[in-house]
């Protein structure tokens, strides 16, 4: 490929946080969540990587498809479960588990003549109110299950937490309060610990935790960076200036004439844009690294290219290395600039780039 824009894929920083984690849950299973092509990582790359991981998660058959036909043997767990009858063959056909959540889908498991039997995961929504059953019929639908010819063995109880990303939160402790209550009913293993949970709560570790964005070296609570949780960003989105234009005082820079020069001044011009995962709501003086030094973004970000101000980095020259995030550039405050959040940044990056990895 010539364009310059690239992504580079640390493969030794995500066996370091994979082993982070478990540094921190002890002796818990660990689930890696791997949907959305692992975070814009690569979904088969990044499983390969965490063989050693107990279960991966991802949100529905054609991710687990993808891993299944990459020769990925490990437990892979569908997060929202089959959406239609014809769904559960499949799951069968790739030793899938799934996530059930709702009496739709537990009436098709009931229903179904199907040839095998599936391992479920029973969600319990104690107050984040998007998916699972409510609280108050655990006991039932548990019942339900363990009757239920077309389940293989016991289900496992799980439930996700809205807040755990702050500390302190009120809904927090009520929903831990509520898992804990349902727990009660019975003895068998049990999951509520994401990320943010993993870092910041850890007598919820339980028997799995759920881990997905600080695999990536990206810290899941607010106002923190990976880092500062022992972690490495896997992640560096990384280009070339590809021109330099000398603009004098007063004259605009790019679409919409968004930002004018304060001064006589060198711009540099960047092969990447919002064409490529870099976000266009980016604020003038979000950080851009050029040879390691922070020049500041000017202007709106363009589809496939963007500006700096290079008025610190006078020795700039056609094709220096720029970095975007990633590295000493934590994506967490291209994020705070961009009025966004990491996921959606690593989400976001654009498949036409290439993709590097580096050990």
């Amino acid at each position: 490929m010539t364009r310059p824009s690239r992504v580079i894929i640390d493969i030794k920083a995500l066996e370091h946080n994979f082993s982070r984690i478990k540094e921190l849950v002890h002796n818990s299973k660990v689930m890696a969540i791997i949907k959305a092509d692992a975070y814009g990582h690569g979904i088969v790359r990044v499983a390969k990587t965490l063989r050693n991981a107990d279960a991966f998660g991802v949100a529905c058959l054609e991710e687990a498809e993808q891993l299944r036909i990459a020769s990925v043997t490990t437990p892979i767990v569908l997060l929202e479960g089959p959406y239609k009858p014809n769904d559960l063959s499949l799951i069968i056909k790739l030793n899938l588990q799934v996530v059930i959540h709702n009496e739709y889908q537990l009436e098709l498991l009931e229903k179904s003549k199907i040839d095998g039997a599936i391992k479920v995961w029973l969600k319990i929504d104690t107050g984040m109110h998007r998916l699972g059953f409510s609280a108050n019929k655990t006991e039932e639908i548990l019942r339900r299950l363990m009757l239920c010819r077309n389940i293989n063995s016991t289900p496992i109880l799980m439930s996700h937490l809205a807040t755990a990303n702050e500390k302190n939160h009120t809904l927090t402790y009520q929903q831990l309060d509520a898992f804990r209550e349902i727990s009660k009913i019975t003895n068998i293993e049990k999951t509520i610990a994401n990320s943010a949970a993993v870092i910041n709560i850890p007598d919820v570790h339980f028997d799995w935790v759920r881990p997905g964005l600080m695999l990536y070296g990206v810290s899941p609570l607010i106002n923190s960076c990976g880092h500062d949780h022992g972690l490495k960003s896997v992640m560096t989105l990384e280009s070339e200036i590809i021109s330099i234009q000398y603009l004098s005082k007063g004259e605009s820079v790019g679409y919409g004439a968004a930002w004018r020069c304060p001064e006589n001044m060198p711009v540099g011009i960047i092969a990447a844009g919002y064409g490529d995962g870099f976000p266009r709501h980016a604020k003038s003086g979000t950080p851009i690294l050029v040879n390691n030094i922070r020049c500041p973004l000017i202007g709106h970000a363009s589809m496939d290219m963007l500006t700096i101000d290079l008025r610190n980095q006078s020795n700039a020259k056609i094709g220096d290395r720029v970095v975007l995030w990633g590295g000493s550039l934590p994506i967490e405050e291209i994020a705070l600039h961009a009025e966004t959040i990491p996921y959606e940044l690593l989400c976001g990056v654009h498949k036409r780039l290439q993709f590097v990895e580096c050990n």
